[in-house]
């Protein structure tokens, strides 16, 4: 099993002015830290105006921060909202791929769409069409990422003539896609579409069981991948806080990640916010409940590792620590890793690359299947020039009066006479 950091970049208020700056340094240096001890990936959101709950509305310029400051920690967007009026899905093929070429591979493309009306009304995503955009956006990025030229669509949500999207991934044919999960539901479709599942539903090990059984099952008998390749894995969100004394990492982690849980039901299921007013942190205080329910990855060395051996049984291939959360800190956060690191992380290292390999022999067959489902890449069956403006106005036989400025910039540039 494996493990990754997660972040919503979250900021509590009262905010001073440099609140922002120091909370996105600090993790550029959790991450950097992540790195240096061996966890595996480092996944970044995004989500736009879910103040205090998460600041992290630019992930692509986060993780190329974090791309310089790294060398072999995955870089995994957790995840970029598909919907074009979020991002066209040019924009998120030439993003991946760049950030894809400038951290050397590696890149994990999360997606998905979000469920909050904060966000889905800003940017006129119809909330009932949404998954339709989803999917259109997601199978036809991929495409961009692997056609030259990509020959164009024509779609229900977006449409866009015949170009050649530049840049190219490092990895072939694409950055490994993953979907947010938060049913078993969405489980089902991460799988029948050959996408990792990155779940967020904050599951027991008992219940994680059903979960992992009903994806790879789905993936084994109806996987038609919506990219060029498959991803078959399971992550798996938890909190996080490790120290010696479990009492102590209680009291350092577990307010934090009520507080998270707290925020994602306000702004996603039981709120009702007033943009820029609303104290999110002072209505946590005042209304959540006090009691704390133990979590995967919050408690001395081993009842973290006693935890997350329950994930390794029930076949998750992935836990994601929220170890960002709340106002939990900064000091503490790195100390924890570095404890994790120390004392836990090296039992599960050890099993790792047996239990890898059994888990290819076994899907090997799936794989193939699935692959053969494999859409072929759509060709362009001819591509016309597409002439600049100033020719395209000399080929019409119109007038140069309105060309002429152009034509004077081409001329100076290129030393040629137009």
């Amino acid at each position: 099993m494996q493990f990754g950091i997660f972040y919503e970049h979250q900021l509590p208020r009262p905010w001073d002015d440099n609140a922002e700056h120091r909370l996105l340094k600090e993790a550029l240096e959790q991450v950097q830290l992540a790195d240096h001890l061996g966890i595996d990936y480092a996944w970044e959101v995004e989500h736009h105006f879910l103040e205090e709950y998460s600041h992290s509305s630019a992930p692509e310029i986060f993780l190329a921060a974090c791309s310089q400051r790294t060398k072999r920690i995955r870089l995994g967007h957790g995840i970029v909202l598909m919907p074009p009026s979020y991002n066209h899905p040019a924009r998120v093929a030439e993003r991946i791929s760049t950030l894809d070429l400038i951290s050397d591979g590696r890149v994990e493309w999360g997606t998905g769409s979000s469920s909050s009306r904060v966000e889905l009304e800003a940017f006129g995503v119809d909330p009932a069409l949404k998954h339709g955009m989803w999917e259109e956006s997601v199978r036809e990025a991929a495409r961009m990422m692997c056609c030259a030229p990509y020959p164009g669509y024509q779609g229900q949500h977006f449409s866009m003539p015949i170009r050649n999207v530049v840049p190219k991934p490092l990895q072939k044919p694409h950055p490994p896609l993953w979907l947010a999960c938060s049913n078993r539901e969405t489980i089902r479709v991460a799988a029948r579409n050959g996408m990792g599942a990155l779940t967020f539903a904050f599951i027991d090990p008992e219940n994680a069981r059903f979960w992992v059984e009903e994806y790879y099952e789905t993936f084994e008998k109806e996987c038609v991948p919506i990219g060029q390749a498959v991803n078959p894995n399971v992550a798996m969100v938890t909190g996080f806080m490790c120290h010696p004394d479990s009492d102590v990492a209680v009291a350092r982690g577990a307010e934090g990640f009520r507080f998270f849980g707290y925020a994602l039901s306000h702004f996603y299921i039981t709120g009702s916010h007033t943009p820029g007013r609303f104290n999110l942190w002072d209505d946590f205080q005042q209304h959540a409940p006090k009691e704390y329910a133990p979590t995967g990855g919050i408690g001395n060395p081993a009842q973290v590792q006693a935890n997350l051996e329950k994930f390794e049984a029930m076949g998750v291939d992935q836990v994601i620590f929220v170890q960002q959360a709340g106002n939990n800190r900064h000091e503490h956060i790195c100390a924890s890793l570095e404890l994790f690191a120390d004392q836990v992380m090296p039992v599960f290292a050890k099993r790792h690359p047996a239990r890898a390999a059994a888990k290819v022999q076994r899907l090997a067959p799936a794989i193939e299947r699935a692959m053969a489902q494999v859409a072929p890449l759509p060709l362009a069956d001819e591509v016309a020039p597409l002439h600049a403006y100033p020719v395209l106005a000399r080929l019409a036989g119109e007038s140069q009066t309105d060309t002429s400025a152009g034509d004077d910039m081409v001329s100076a540039i290129s030393g040629r006479p137009q």
